[in-house]
């Protein structure tokens, strides 16, 4: 960023990205993060990276709002995932509770982009958080462990087909694929949890090959594609020896860990 903004707020979600992201924010000269946590979800060590936390439940939206309009905050990015299940177990309140009754469809661009809505409405504004994660996001020519098969890569150029067609019919931005078949489509489970599916179903040599994309006209407010250690350890748990990211759109989180885990377990991660 050119002009880092003096206070920024922080819509934190699960595993490691919010920490990044708080990291990445300060060496860009952020003066004052203002972070809100979802109970469940969010990691504390996010505490000690931020000026000010407020935790508060899935599907609380005015506290949510209040959280940043108390404090000053004009600008907010999203940084985290809400596992799905969370999603069907909250209790919104009443202004949550408006919210989704207006929605015809019930996904992440429509659920987060309502959000964006209400607290534009309060003077919040929903911004990228992709100008202070550029640098975790591996462009062209990107590769880590072995040397891809003429097998593999036919493969790879399949799954980016599948993928970029699941992803514009809004079911999901990841495929496993072993040999011209697809083997799992990501749907509501998530990254992990299509791997694990995939990987199962391609027999005890494992070999599968794991494709993950951004949508046309992708919405990078709310849902920036993205993995990390914990993927390349369910890679190497399912049987799952490629993993191939949309170049320049996909987060590669906690880099060194991920490259002896490549080394180590023999999966190629590479940018297409």
């Amino acid at each position: 960023m050119n002009t880092a903004p003096a206070v920024l707020g922080l819509i934190a979600g699960n595993r490691s990205l919010p920490l990044e992201f708080a990291r990445q924010a300060r060496a860009a000269g952020v003066q004052r993060l203002v972070a809100v946590a979802i109970e469940g979800e969010t990691d504390p060590a996010l505490m000690p990276l931020v000026d000010d936390l407020v935790w508060l439940k899935v599907g609380q939206l005015s506290k949510l709002i209040a959280a940043f309009t108390r404090r000053g905050v004009k600008q907010c990015v999203m940084a985290g995932q809400i596992a799905p299940k969370n999603l069907y177990d909250l209790r919104p309140d009443l202004r949550a509770m408006a919210l989704l009754l207006r929605l015809k469809e019930k996904n992440a661009h429509t659920i987060f982009g309502a959000i964006a809505d209400e607290l534009k409405k309060d003077g919040v504004e929903l911004i990228e958080a992709t100008p202070w994660l550029k640098p975790l996001m591996p462009e062209a020519g990107f590769h880590l462990g072995p040397k891809l098969t003429a097998g593999q890569e036919s493969d790879v150029a399949f799954g980016l087909r599948t993928a970029k067609e699941m992803a514009r019919l809004e079911i999901g931005q990841t495929v496993v694929v072993k040999n011209g078949a697809v083997l799992a489509v990501e749907a509501f489970e998530g990254t992990d949890q299509c791997l694990v599916r995939g990987g199962g179903l391609a027999g005890k040599n494992g070999g599968a090959v794991a494709v993950k994309v951004a949508k046309l006209h992708h919405d990078m407010r709310f849902d920036i594609p993205c993995v990390g250690r914990q993927t390349l350890e369910t890679c190497a748990r399912s049987g799952v020896s490629v993993l191939a990211l949309e170049a320049g759109k996909t987060l590669l989180l906690e880099r060194d860990a991920c490259e002896r885990l490549a080394v180590k377990d023999r999966i190629s991660v590479m940018t297409i």
